[in-house]
């Protein structure tokens, strides 16, 4: 965990200061603290919520560049500047996935604020980039309707075709492997810096200046075993897997755990405060851990 996850202004971090006075016989106050200065959040989180483990940049409808759009299906973070997400978190368990067929029909974000510009499809042909899904089509076919989400283009990146077609899908199979052996997955994807190199080569932008071609793709994966209850803990043994992947054809030439990253690192990339709901104690443990592999 750095520094910046217990800063006064973070949402889900609060410092409380209770103080008694003891006015003296002499007519002086002293002021004593009479609570332990610093309250975590309580270590049982939302299940069923895709933002569970909190809301990384602060995203607040008062920051066009950090703007929060929540769906059913996902939360995300815009960026009105970047034309594209920050970043996705959404929650994958077995009640999101079903036999709805995929989708083909990728649409412009509707729930954007008026006169914002909204990406549409033709703005990545003849690109050399894919329209890259941040949360996959995959991790979300339990309807027609869930699956559709995933198509509207804030929740779509551009992305080297390898990159999309090979190291990063390896990755989101893994995710649905996880989750078929028992598991929850918590995930958080986002993008980072600019410039990356498609099959046209390299570019810094796209749809004459509108979007941003990220310069890497990171991921965030928290595994916790599944049940029944609303609630769920980390804890110091909690698996966690970072990845951090250049946005260029070659990087498909190594496996996505070639990228493997903790935790403490893409914060420093990024400038967020990931896991930012779950207790400070244990954010110190397993963000800074590298993922051994384990399954």
């Amino acid at each position: 965990m750095s520094a910046k996850s217990i800063q006064l202004h973070h949402p889900f971090k609060t410092i409380i200061l209770a103080v008694s006075l003891s006015v003296l016989l002499n007519g002086c106050a002293t002021v004593r603290p009479t609570a332990p200065a610093t309250t975590f959040p309580s270590q049982s989180l939302n299940r069923a919520d895709n933002l569970a483990l909190g809301n990384p940049s602060g995203a607040s409808i008062s920051d066009p560049d950090n703007y929060p759009i929540t769906r059913p299906q996902y939360t995300l973070s815009y960026n009105r500047s970047r034309g594209i997400a920050n970043w996705v978190s959404w929650h994958l368990s077995p009640s999101w996935k079903g036999d709805a067929k995929r989708t083909t029909e990728f649409k412009p974000d509707q729930t954007l604020p008026t006169g914002w510009y909204a990406a549409r499809p033709n703005d990545y042909t003849n690109t050399g980039f894919d329209r890259g899904h941040l949360c996959p089509s995959d991790d979300r076919d339990s309807s027609p309707e869930d699956n559709a989400a995933t198509f509207i283009l804030s929740n779509i990146v551009p992305q080297a075709p390898r990159h999309n077609r090979e190291v990063w899908k390896s990755l989101e199979d893994y995710e649905r492997q996880l989750m078929s052996n028992g598991n929850d997955v918590y995930i958080i994807a986002g993008v980072s810096g600019t410039g990356g190199t498609g099959q046209n080569g390299y570019a810094t932008t796209i749809a004459n200046g509108k979007l941003t071609v990220p310069a890497t793709l990171w991921k965030i994966l928290v595994v916790v075993p599944s049940g029944s209850d609303n609630g769920f803990q980390l804890t110091s043994n909690t698996r966690i897997i970072a990845v951090n992947i250049p946005n260029n054809q070659t990087a498909a030439d190594k496996p996505w755990r070639a990228y493997l990253t903790s935790v403490d690192e893409l914060e420093k990339l990024t400038g967020y405060d990931f896991l930012s709901n779950v207790p400070a104690d244990v954010q110190q443990v397993i963000e800074k851990q590298i993922d051994g592999g384990n399954s």
